[in-house]
């Protein structure tokens, strides 16, 4: 039996009997497509095409702008027998679903102010900002643990390393994000970060043992779902020691990712920590899940293991098909699909979907998209964040004076990257900022030839005062590694100077680079590169303010060499 007045979903009677008569009244099909949260990409009839196969109970957004996420949210939800449920990747503001929204910051910068109250605002901005445009579900926030420097998909999407900062600012944004009408969703359980590979592209692994995936992940799991958290998502990702903890019988290649495992969901998730609320899978294309079994039988096996709601599909009409005949065929018992059931609505009535459903307004929301107030906070965000890791003495603060001519080093992938997660292009607003400054810039362009006719070393000195690498490389699906990639020939763009040339090192994203230029005497990590980060690092760099960053991470990636 499922508490409906309970923990998270705390119905009152007229809600309960909402969801109960609710659920009573649908047919077999209508419950088998409530399971499915479908993608809603913004192109033309695919609302009409989707809800023609099957009427989902849930969508999700990806960024697209402020007018065109008010329409699809307003079209879904008239065209929808139900409530929709609507989620967005609200991982580091608005942004995750328009984009004119606001980006306070990574949840990496957020964590390296060290102030719970960053957290609390950035649960409040993107909740604002995603309701404003009909958004329901907050798919965040994200309270992996960045265990392992090498893992290229978690990095500044996490909290960090530290178990205690993860916990304090996930309940920090759970609390404020939920309080404002969202729900949110704890992921990717049973957790990211220990693994050097990405769940996207690979079936990945927390090898942790029991006892210590007790004491880190477990901690964070738990604290998430005492304080409410309505819903979680299940990662393609094993544990196998609690696997085969649960159930010791099992051979290794017997072993399955959580989002395909019962020993996870059920036991471990449901009955060891206790959690009521709405289990939803991570992105059912992903590589991570299609891998372990036939799709035929992972995509009911998913819910008959205790997922509540099947994310995407990699063919709507294929997969509504193959769920159907799990259902007929007995793998999805009728007790678990409607406990299944009966969860998104008890999710959808304790949003207040049973009673009224939001549809925003176009006027009213442009005043809340990337107000100034939120602006404001991606301001004091950076401000709090930006983190000196690295300084050689004498070399800062900056100014034109003492360094006129600088040898600008930019590292950046064209075109801003791929994939769901991409690279916002910074190095030459940041450039444009020194220039504005009173510095001359020079950016640096690889020789042709590599030995015996490159610039001599005597000359460089006489030319350049100092010398700035920005970086700008961050996580993304479909990669294996986030590494500076030098140019040719023989990695003309090194750091071959800087034990001649002040020489300062600038990382807007991934905080690890130090693995790549150990040597580097100075070094700032800014978790981002929006704007108000690029703002809030010349002031830092020409000494008008401090910086005030606590790294969450390692960004000596546990090498002696790094610290030098």
């Amino acid at each position: 039996m499922i508490d409906l007045k309970a923990n998270p979903f705390y119905l009152d009677d007229e809600a309960v009997l909402w969801v109960n008569n609710t659920l009573k009244n649908m047919s077999l099909e209508e419950k088998a497509g409530q399971l499915f949260c479908v993608l809603y990409k913004g192109i033309d009839n695919e609302i009409e095409i989707i809800h023609s196969i099957l009427s989902p109970g849930g969508g999700m957004l990806r960024p697209v702008t402020l007018e065109e996420a008010i329409n699809t949210s307003k079209d879904v939800q008239e065209i929808s027998k139900i409530p929709m449920l609507i989620a967005a990747n609200l991982e580091k503001g608005g942004n995750g679903v328009v984009k004119e929204g606001t980006i306070i910051g990574s949840p990496m910068e957020v964590a390296a102010t060290n102030d719970e109250g960053m957290a609390e605002k950035m649960g409040v901005l993107c909740a604002r900002e995603a309701k404003a445009v009909g958004v329901n579900w907050a798919f965040a926030p994200i309270i992996d643990i960045d265990m392992n420097f090498r893992n290229p998909i978690t990095n500044t999407r996490t909290f960090g390393k530290d178990v205690s900062r993860v916990k304090q600012m996930g309940l920090a944004y759970i609390k404020k994000v939920q309080e404002r009408g969202l729900a949110a969703c704890i992921k990717h359980f049973p957790g990211d970060g220990r693994d050097e590979r990405d769940q996207h592209l690979v079936t990945s692994v927390n090898d942790m043992s029991f006892e210590e995936w007790d004491a880190t992940y477990g901690e964070v799991y738990r604290a998430g779902i005492e304080a409410g958290a309505l819903t979680c998502m299940v990662g393609h990702i094993m544990l196998p020691a609690y696997s085969k903890k649960i159930s010791p019988e099992l051979y290794d290649e017997d072993i399955l990712p959580c989002s395909l495992s019962k020993e996870l969901m059920t036991n471990l998730l449901r009955d060891k920590l206790g959690f009521n609320g709405l289990v939803i899978t991570d992105a059912t294309t992903m590589a991570g899940f299609t891998m372990p079994m036939n799709r035929k039988h992972a995509v009911p096996q998913s819910i008959a293991a205790g997922a509540d709601m099947f994310l995407f599909s990699r063919n709507l009409e294929e997969d509504y098909a193959y769920m159907l005949e799990g259902i007929r065929d007995g793998v999805i018992s009728n007790q678990r699909l409607n406990e299944a059931v009966l969860r998104i609505l008890a999710l959808k009535a304790a949003l207040g979907l049973h009673k009224q459903v939001w549809i925003p307004n176009i006027e009213e929301s442009y005043n809340i998209v990337g107000c100034q107030e939120h602006r404001d906070w991606a301001l004091e965000c950076a401000n709090k964040a930006i983190t000196l890791v690295k300084e050689e003495k004498g070399v800062l603060p900056l100014n034109p004076d003492k360094y006129k001519k600088i040898l600008f080093y930019a590292l950046e992938p064209e075109g801003g990257g791929g994939g769901q997660y991409y690279v916002i292009p910074a190095c030459e607003k940041f450039k444009e900022r020194l220039v504005a400054e009173g510095f001359v810039i020079d950016i640096f362009t690889p020789s042709p030839v590599s030995e015996g006719q490159t610039d001599k070393f005597e000359d460089m000195i006489k030319k350049y005062d100092l010398i700035i690498y920005v970086a700008n490389y961050t996580t993304k699906s479909n990669q294996t590694v986030v590494r500076i990639e030098w140019a040719q020939p023989i990695g003309a763009n090194c750091p071959h100077y800087n034990s001649m040339i002040p020489t300062i090192f600038i990382s807007l994203e991934n905080p690890y680079h130090l693995l790549d230029v150990p040597r580097m005497k100075t070094f700032i990590n800014a978790y981002n590169g929006n704007d108000a980060v690029l703002k809030e690092l010349v002031e830092k760099l020409m000494g008008r303010s401090e910086f005030k960053g606590v790294s969450p991470i390692d960004p000596f990636c546990g090498k002696w060499d790094t610290r030098l």
